[in-house]
């Protein structure tokens, strides 16, 4: 019987030496610093990939001795292929560099081990952030896209639709990708300069007249909850994490407030 799996291949406008090269010694680049791309978003500070059979791949904490390891490397062929297994869940991940016409095809295959029951299938996703920075690398600053503090969210009967919408006629873009057609991604955003847009799907608990919310990166979580507490704020989620630490409070007219712990990399 096959064991489950996830593909997904970008191409990109360098030889396969190149891409190889961008994907593992620039991956902190090319990575997007959003609120889910971590295991551990209010602590991440990069991410790396140690080169070699043996090595890992980690998200890294600070004091940089800090780290998650996602994973370790069992084949390492630059300008074609590496793979590993991941010490996150039961599966395991290759990438392989193809050369086509202009550029280098590079496929991503995740796949869950023989009698695993643990995938966290994000590398379809990620992958998707390679072509835009291989794209402006050569002109780009060379520090990691982090996001502002501040984010706004609206809520749609089909946040896919919107997105889509939004980027063809009001040109908003995205770090990440617009959805396409039949797709329904559990979180979109959308991106203006280092702020976010982030859609979700509009729900009973949500009305049209209130329909939008405001998401606040905070130094210390703890202590502005706390306050947040003592001074009547209604409190709609504890704290809790998911990825990143946030907790959701309605303010005195009833407009939802998410306030989450902000990265040690955030300005």
């Amino acid at each position: 019987m096959t064991e489950p799996s996830a593909t997904a291949s970008v191409e990109v406008a360098v030889d396969p030496a190149t891409a190889f090269e961008i994907f593992t010694e620039e991956i902190d680049l090319w990575w997007v610093r959003g609120p889910i791309n971590f295991f551990d978003a209010a602590r991440a500070t990069a991410m790396q990939i140690e080169p070699g059979v043996g090595g890992r791949i980690l998200e890294v904490y600070s004091p940089p001795d800090d780290v998650l390891e996602l994973g370790k490397i069992t084949d390492w062929t630059p300008g074609a292929l590496f793979a590993y297994r991941s010490s996150v869940d039961d599966t395991e991940t290759r990438i392989d560099f193809e050369a086509y016409d202009g550029g280098t095809r590079v496929t991503v295959v995740q796949s869950l081990v023989p009698g695993g029951k643990k995938a966290f299938y994000f590398w379809p996703n990620v992958i998707h952030w390679l072509p835009a920075w291989a794209e402006r690398r050569d002109h780009a600053s060379r520090t990691p896209r982090e996001l502002d503090r501040l984010a706004i969210a609206l809520y749609y009967e089909d946040p896919a639709a919107a997105a889509r919408w939004l980027h063809t006629v009001f040109g908003l873009d995205s770090w990440d990708k617009i959805p396409a057609e039949g797709t329904d991604p559990s979180w979109i955003e959308l991106q203006v300069g280092a702020r976010a847009i982030l859609l979700f799907r509009l729900t009973e608990k949500r009305t049209a007249q209130l329909d939008h919310g405001v998401w606040v990166y905070v130094d210390d979580l703890d202590a502005h909850f706390a306050h947040s507490q003592e001074n009547g704020a209604k409190i709609l989620s504890d704290i809790h994490q998911h990825g990143y630490r946030c907790y959701e409070a309605e303010d005195l007219e009833g407009h939802q407030w998410t306030f989450a712990q902000a990265r040690p990399t955030m300005a």
